[in-house]
């Protein structure tokens, strides 16, 4: 499931592309597909080791062409291993609810961007979000849990202050809204829970056949219940003179 649009977020063959805090892979295996040289990027070593073995059955099966190149790495957001300028691409996919120092993270991306690339940033909408905080305690109060509640504005502003220009947004995931107010209502954790198998079967119908009319409600629903927003931006090509 991608929450990152790779029609809206263009992807060219042979660019270099970073997925920042990239989880079980998701994006860096679609980037992968497009021909990027994809470096996936985890805190987590038990990620890592995961993102590459799929990384690897995907080059020996074909899935991506034999000129592109990816690996996943273990790094620390905050120190990028990287110099200035390395990436024409960063995807940072529902990571900087989680970091307190979220303002340093979004400066390390526009530290390793080329002037001229384009980045892709998505946490969790605000209103949604808001929903699940009030009905469990227990869904944003967990170790590595999410620590904030971002604005859309405030979120924007951030990310222009360390020199982006936003491009474009949109939401997406609204289907998955439901999903996790009800796992707050009948326990977070509860992963065996009628009601929320019985969604999550649902879901996984939905993302499996992706049938014209859940397509249709989620495009419908996403500008308001949209469990996540993507932010679009772009590093100037020519860094404006201070004054």
């Amino acid at each position: 499931m991608l929450t990152v649009d790779f029609d809206r977020f263009p992807v060219p063959a042979g660019c270099r592309l970073l997925d920042l805090g990239c989880g079980a892979g998701r994006h860096s295996f679609e980037a992968f597909r497009c021909g990027a040289d994809v470096v996936a990027l985890d805190y987590s070593l038990g990620e890592v080791s995961g993102v590459n073995a799929m990384l690897a059955a995907m080059a020996l099966e074909g899935q991506a062409p034999a000129t592109a190149r990816a690996a996943a790495v273990r790094g620390d957001a905050l120190a990028l291993p990287f110099a200035d300028a390395t990436f024409d691409r960063v995807i940072i996919a529902e990571v900087l609810e989680h970091l307190p120092a979220d303002t340093a993270v979004m400066a390390e991306i526009a530290r390793v961007l080329r002037p001229g690339g384009w980045v892709a940033v998505t946490v969790p909408n605000r209103l949604p979000e808001q929903v699940c905080w009030s009905l469990s305690t227990a869904y944003h109060t967990v170790e590595g849990g999410h620590i904030r509640i971002y604005r859309q504005s405030e979120l924007r502003e951030r990310l222009t202050a360390v020199g982006l220009e936003p491009i474009g947004t949109h939401f997406a995931h609204a289907l998955h809204a439901p999903y996790w107010w009800l796992r707050c209502l009948v326990g977070v954790h509860d992963d065996d829970h009628p009601a929320t198998r019985l969604y999550h079967r649902l879901l996984v119908w939905d993302m499996m056949r992706r049938p014209q009319v859940t397509r249709l409600a989620e495009r419908i629903l996403n500008p308001v219940i949209g469990k996540s927003i993507v932010l679009y931006l772009r590093k100037p090509e020519v860094a404006r003179a201070a004054g």
